[in-house]
């Protein structure tokens, strides 16, 4: 017998549970009723090609409920029978930060609601698992740190000068293209990096997009973290723990940092309780919320196509779209 995940006719979709605000200071939803069968739901729909999950769901977000959002953190995954085949869902929690509902061809109505009537009102099972998710009060809801590796620079040896000054290569250059089209996503306020110029180089294409500077933290470059490596875990620290922040920092290091910090504040990569040390791909994005011991840690290892979308390229301007 084949599992609901082995099956080749797999349906995968990406969605949000977007949260705000409301004026007594309780968390509301955005659940909204689709015409076409007549049931209230939360925010979803279909890859395209060559699409990656996360962009997916800000897209089907966006022409869903007009809303603009900033990703949070990772949601539940749910899977279900769809009368086209099995069906997989893929959900982010994310906060609403602007845009307006309009009606329009999918969604007619738009409600914001205190999550337990919002688990009330939906039609379906999966969608309330999600919902109840939301609610959960053990973990943030949105990270104040993304993490990022440099993107690809070559191989050490075939560089002549300083290893400070390898910059990336044609390969490195495409992942910072990505990284610039989507990280956008998560709003983030400020950009720093590690002192080789591949750190750099990584976060320069996201500093233009956002019209942002890129500032220096010696302290996660591995020299520095050599040096000292309390410090650079402290700065993480310091920076997970700042309440007042509009939204996450990026953090541009490299791999002799990052596996080391990851393993101080508490990650172990699928629960490993032992010596193997959280990956950390050139390129990859840890998005991190909470404090150390109790960190909610997202790993991308990057933003191509999910396995299971239809057939097609992402390009970075597609990523970008919301």
């Amino acid at each position: 017998m084949r599992t609901l995940a082995e099956d080749d006719r797999l349906i995968p979709a990406a969605g949000g549970v977007v949260w705000r605000t409301g004026d007594g200071g309780a968390v509301e939803t955005a659940v909204v009723h689709r015409p076409k069968y007549d049931d209230w739901s939360l925010p979803k729909g279909k890859l395209d090609a060559g699409e990656h999950p996360l962009v997916a769901a800000v897209r089907e977000v966006g022409e869903e409920t007009g809303l603009q959002v900033a990703v949070g953190r990772r949601s539940v995954q749910t899977r279900y029978a769809h009368r086209l085949g099995p069906k997989r869902v893929d959900y982010w929690v994310m906060e609403a930060v602007g845009g307006a509902f309009a009606p329009n061809d999918e969604v007619d109505e738009l409600r914001w609601l205190p999550v337990a009537e919002a688990v009330e009102l939906v039609s379906h099972s999966h969608d309330r698992a999600v919902l109840e998710d939301l609610a959960r009060t053990d973990a943030p809801r949105s990270p104040r740190v993304l993490l990022v590796r440099h993107a690809s620079a070559g191989d050490r040896s075939d560089w002549e000068g300083p290893d400070d000054q390898r910059p990336l290569d044609r390969r490195g250059r495409a992942q910072a293209a990505t990284l610039a089209a989507v990280l956008p996503v998560f709003g983030p306020t400020r950009l720093l990096a590690a002192p080789p110029v591949r750190c750099g180089q990584t976060l320069a294409p996201l500093a233009r997009e956002l019209g942002m500077t890129v500032g220096t933290v010696p302290e996660l470059g591995e020299e520095g973290f050599d040096a000292d490596p309390q410090a650079g875990v402290e700065l993480v620290t310091r920076l997970l723990a700042d309440a007042d922040a509009d939204g996450p920092v990026v953090i541009c290091s490299q791999g002799g940092a990052i596996p080391a910090v990851l393993l101080a504040l508490g990650v172990r990569w699928h629960g490993t309780a032992g010596a193997l040390w959280p990956p950390s791909a050139k390129g990859s994005v840890w998005a991190l919320g909470g404090r150390p011991g109790a960190l909610v840690a997202d790993y991308y290892r990057d933003f191509s196509a999910d396995p299971a979308a239809p057939a097609g390229t992402l390009t970075p301007s597609a990523a970008g779209r919301s």
